[in-house]
């Protein structure tokens, strides 16, 4: 067999190893010798990440989160054939390394920054409506949790709209859509309570750690 034939399966192992690293603990653990599960939410992703140690920090994490989602994608988008379940499939790992990392014994984040880095790779028109829609909940609510899961929806209806009126539906992409919407809401559930208690904190712009 050729190299040809085993590069899907080399780039779906790269998507998860690569999906697996836990920017946020590596951040607070190296710039502030802090383990960021053990601050605020005690996840491991951009929000927790501005809470415990200021906006530029969860900045950072943020867009650190969303490339290791959009590398293996891209790679997957440039090197398999257009149209190929493959392509689907690396963005799939990549966010379940991140909401399941092989590194932290299967316990990570909500996958928010790395699934929007992979859709960047596959939707970026799709992504944008979602962004909008997320800065303007932020906006209006302060609630980064509800603009996630706004925004996740938003993102599945445009999405939708948008790949199966084509001549040729990339079904993959569809189901895979469905698939990350549903688990992004999922790891929200207890946000979801939180928010209906009134018990979930507001975002607050800080400048610790800078």
């Amino acid at each position: 067999m050729s190299f040809n034939n085993f590069l899907p399966y080399i780039i779906l192992l790269f998507a998860y190893l690569l999906g697996s690293i836990p920017i946020g603990l590596i951040v607070g653990k190296v710039f502030y010798h802090k383990d960021i599960r053990k601050e605020g939410s005690g996840n491991i992703g951009a929000t927790n990440a501005l809470r415990a140690f200021g906006t530029s920090t969860g900045l950072i994490v943020l867009l650190l989160d969303m490339a290791k989602g959009f590398i293996p994608v891209m790679l997957a988008t440039s090197f398999l054939e257009k149209g190929s379940p493959f392509i689907a499939l690396t963005a799939l790992l990549v966010i379940l390394g991140h909401i399941f990392p092989l590194y932290l014994g299967f316990k990570g984040g909500k996958g928010v920054a790395t699934a929007s880095g992979a859709f960047l790779a596959l939707t970026p028109l799709s992504l944008l409506i979602a962004l909008i829609t997320f800065i303007i909940v932020v906006a209006v609510f302060r609630y980064v949790s509800l603009a996630s899961i706004c925004a996740a929806f938003v993102f599945q209806w445009h999405c939708f709209a948008l790949l199966l009126k084509e001549a040729k539906p990339d079904y993959a992409t569809v189901i895979l859509v469905a698939i990350v919407v549903l688990m992004i809401i999922s790891k929200h559930k207890s946000n979801l309570e939180r928010l209906l208690n009134k018990t979930e904190p507001k975002l607050k712009f800080t400048k610790k750690g800078n």
